[in-house]
């Protein structure tokens, strides 16, 4: 699903994005409602990013929530990784900035607003002003594990930061 935010572009460099698990949720711009196995995930586009939250309808309470966002307080540099143990799941999480000329830059942001626009796991928010100015997630996952991807491109950079998150249940 592709949608156009309706709002100002909020993220002005990708290295003030922060990663953080467990907070509370922040209001969304577009949402997206999965259900993956026996879980429900829930892809969330901000205004300073992405949450995603894993539901497993167990006690009413979210098992995850991951945010990858400019968070007000927050300087801490998105990680290159990081792995937690978080209700009975292992967590991992993966993030990389590419580097991008011009060209390239456009050709990806097309490539993966493609993507994701006709995937039925892919949510996908363009902010006004630049067409390659974009958050985009995707995921997939079964009765063993659930996995995510998101792209958060900075055109005026030529940045585009790459994220990979996987749950998996823990063996006791």
């Amino acid at each position: 699903m592709l949608t156009t935010l309706h709002t100002t572009y909020t993220d002005t460099r990708a290295g003030d994005l922060a990663w953080c698990l467990g907070s509370g949720l922040l209001p969304a711009l577009a949402v997206l409602d999965l259900d993956l196995g026996p879980n429900s995930l829930q892809l969330r586009l901000l205004g300073a990013s992405h949450q995603v939250v894993l539901d497993t309808g167990e006690q009413g309470q979210d098992a995850c929530v991951e945010t990858v966002a400019c968070m007000p307080g927050r300087r801490t540099p998105l990680p290159a990784r990081a792995a937690e143990h978080v209700r009975g799941w292992e967590y991992e999480f993966a993030a990389r900035i590419e580097k991008l000329t011009k060209y390239e830059f456009d050709c990806r942001a097309q490539e993966l607003l493609a993507l994701v626009e006709n995937h039925p796991h892919g949510l996908a928010g363009v902010f006004p002003g630049d067409p390659n100015a974009f958050t985009a997630l995707l995921a997939g996952g079964d009765e063993q594990g659930i996995l995510w991807r998101t792209w958060h491109a900075y055109p005026q950079e030529g940045r585009l930061v790459c994220t990979r998150s996987t749950l998996r249940r823990r063996d006791w």
